[in-house]
């Protein structure tokens, strides 16, 4: 007997990015988009998630993050920027 491989899927930047929008868009349900689109419904939420908490940044390259370092170091960079200007909006404001 042979095990036969299946190969995983590969989707391109703009699919994802596509697919994403759908979903936070609510334009669909992620079951409906998941049948259409041949997805695992739990891809898509996944999808919609990296795409709201990192927009143009998610899917680096060539759509799949290169191991979760690229995508670590993305979502922290966001998160340094965004404390940044809550600590300037302190200082501004004679809280600190």
């Amino acid at each position: 007997m042979f095990k036969t491989t299946q190969r995983r899927k590969r989707y391109d930047r703009q699919f994802k990015v596509s697919a994403a929008k759908v979903v936070l868009s609510g334009e669909m349900t992620v079951k409906d988009l998941s049948e259409e689109l041949g997805t695992k419904d739990s891809t898509l939420r996944r999808w919609a998630r990296e795409y709201e908490e990192m927009g143009d940044d998610a899917f680096p390259g060539n759509g799949s993050p290169k191991i979760d370092k690229d995508y670590e170091i993305a979502k922290l960079k966001k998160k340094v920027e965004e404390l940044e200007r809550e600590n300037e909006m302190l200082k501004n404001s004679g809280l600190s």
